[in-house]
């Protein structure tokens, strides 16, 4: 079993910079990978983010260039630091770690970016 926390949402005016963060608990594996996705109202669930245990990463294009995603094995942290938000960047934000096959989710952090 995995539980994921995140942390590090809030409300930020167009141009600045927030930084988030996930916790995991539970066992996760070097073939494990995790990342973050997003959903604004109204919309699917998207991806934003992943990187590998190794640290291999993969962007949405919207993203490329303003967001990095970085882990830290020793203590199951995955952290995304936004950089130069836009308002179509408001969402909820959810970590997600794929473990053995099996998606696990957080509670999600909301992220307004205003105009």
């Amino acid at each position: 079993q995995v539980q994921l926390v995140e942390s590090g949402g809030g409300l930020v005016q167009a141009g600045g910079s927030l930084r988030l963060s996930c916790a995991a608990s539970g066992r996760i594996f070097s073939r494990d990978v995790m990342g973050w996705y997003r959903q604004a109202p109204g919309k699917q669930r998207d991806l934003v983010a992943t990187i590998t245990y190794a640290g291999g990463t993969n962007y949405a294009d919207s993203v490329k260039g303003r967001f990095t995603i970085s882990r830290d094995n020793a203590v199951n942290r995955v952290v995304l630091q936004m950089n130069s938000l836009k308002p179509e960047d408001t969402a909820v934000y959810y970590c997600n770690a794929l473990v053995q096959g099996a998606y696990y989710w957080g509670q999600g952090t909301q992220v307004t970016v205003s105009s």
